[in-house]
Order: structure tokens, then sequence, then C-alpha cells
């Protein structure tokens, strides 16, 4: 019973983070910005990410990078599903999704941090 309850929250999480990504890099696409912060102190900024993409030589802007960001998000939706359906291989690549996932700030941070220990629990609990 604990290993279906920790499965869920990883999946349901995981689903939240993909899903998120997906929609912000389509939005990106469509509207030409993402999803940005409309109050605080990190209003109509991106977060760190952009940071270290532009170290890499990519415009956070691109469209290159937003088709990272969709292409990810698909990739993490797939990934969650496969994991879902248990097959062997998809505890090893939520587990590297998660930790590639650990970037996207705030709540993704958070999420995949969560998703990273309720991973490496489920292997002990199993």
């Amino acid at each position: 019973m604990l290993f279906n309850i920790l499965k869920y929250i990883i999946i349901f999480l995981s689903f939240l983070n993909a899903g998120y990504m997906t929609f912000d890099g389509s939005k990106a696409l469509v509207t030409g910005d993402y999803i940005r912060p409309k109050t605080g102190e990190y209003a109509g900024q991106l977060g760190p990410w952009t940071k270290i993409v532009s170290r890499l030589g990519i415009n956070p802007m691109s469209t290159f990078m937003k088709c990272i960001f969709v292409i990810f998000g698909l990739t993490g939706l797939f990934l969650t599903t496969c994991f879902l359906l248990n097959y062997d291989w998809s505890w090893k690549a939520m587990l590297v999704f998660n930790i590639c996932c650990t970037w996207n700030l705030m709540f993704g941070t958070a999420s995949s941090i969560l998703q990273l220990i309720l991973l490496l629990i489920l292997r002990f609990v199993k």
C-alpha cells in the first residue's frame, strides 16, 4: 500500500512538472514568451536557467530553446507514463529525468527533489 501511495505521488508531481514544461514551451512558441511572474521580486523575469543556457550559447528566447522545453516536457510525460505502466527501465529514467529537472526553479526544483527522494524510498520499500 505504501508503495502505491509513493508511486502515485511521484506520478502526480511528474505529470505536473512535465505538463508545465510542455505548456510553457508551447505557449512560448505560439505567443513568443514564456510564463513569467507578474508580481514579487522576480516579476517579469525568467528563471536562473536562462543564465545556464546563455553561457552555453543558446538564446533563452530562441525558437530552439522553446522547442527544447516542449521536447523535454513531452519526454517527461512519456517517461511518467512508462513509470505508471511499470516498465522495468522507467525507475532509472525517472531518476535521471528528475535530476535534470532540478534546474527548473521553484516548483520544478522542489518537486524534482521530492520525487528523487520518493524514488529512492520506493527502491527500498519494494
